[in-house]
């Protein structure tokens, strides 16, 4: 059975991973390490028939793109859509201030009913993000595209695609240059690997476990 492949991987390191959110701050770009995991992804993925490559406009995100999008021969299609929640105020600021803010634990307890000081609300990202994502795999029927995102936002689409309500999507974690795969077939989407940062497993699904269980009478 064809169906489309949707992978979602996030930026690799730089120097503001767990330390400061950078949000849409310009120039934040990878640092060593990071540049390594960006090699190190573009040859898990080098025998992945990708037919297109989508990124966040933003440095740290197009430049663990290019090795990959090199690899295969193709251009990274940049889309603002895909880019970083927009965190407002809270931009920039270390996460150790942000931990003590009386909105830190809305946001990982109700992110549904939050939103970041001037900026976007949690369910205006996940809208975003999922909006976008759907016309990427309109244009991409039966095809494998790679999303290069952020965390939240990739974690926001992960939780809507699996099913998981909004209010839940801090259960999920993903790291640094990590691959999330979707496929999308005729019974809505399956989630196939998440966070996953090793050898991609199998992407073969088989057609029976598709099916909606009944019983004869």
């Amino acid at each position: 059975m064809k169906m489309m492949y949707l992978l979602l991987i996030r930026h690799a390191e730089n120097d503001w991973v767990g330390e400061r959110l950078a949000g849409w701050t310009p120039d934040v770009h990878l640092n060593d390490k990071g540049r390594a995991q960006a090699t190190a992804l573009a040859q898990r993925l080098s025998r992945t028939p990708l037919r297109a490559i989508y990124s966040s406009p933003l440095e740290r995100t197009l430049e663990t793109a290019q090795p990959l999008a090199q690899a295969h021969g193709l251009t990274v299609q940049a889309r603002e859509e895909l880019g970083e929640a927009g965190y407002g105020s809270w931009t920039g600021r270390a996460l150790k201030d942000l931990k003590e803010d009386e909105l830190w634990p809305v946001i990982q307890v109700y992110p549904a009913g939050a939103r970041f000081p001037d900026g976007e609300s949690m369910r205006e990202v996940q809208a975003r993000i999922v909006a976008e994502l759907d016309a990427i795999r309109d244009a991409h029927p039966e095809q494998t595209i790679a999303v290069f995102s952020h965390s939240d936002p990739i974690k926001m689409a992960a939780a809507f695609y699996a099913g998981l309500p909004l209010d839940l999507f801090q259960r999920l974690t993903i790291s640094p240059a990590s691959v999330t795969a979707f496929a999308f077939t005729r019974f809505g989407p399956r989630l196939l690997c998440l966070n996953h940062t090793g050898s991609l497993p199998s992407f073969a699904i088989e057609e029976h476990s598709m099916q909606p269980d009944h019983e004869e009478h």
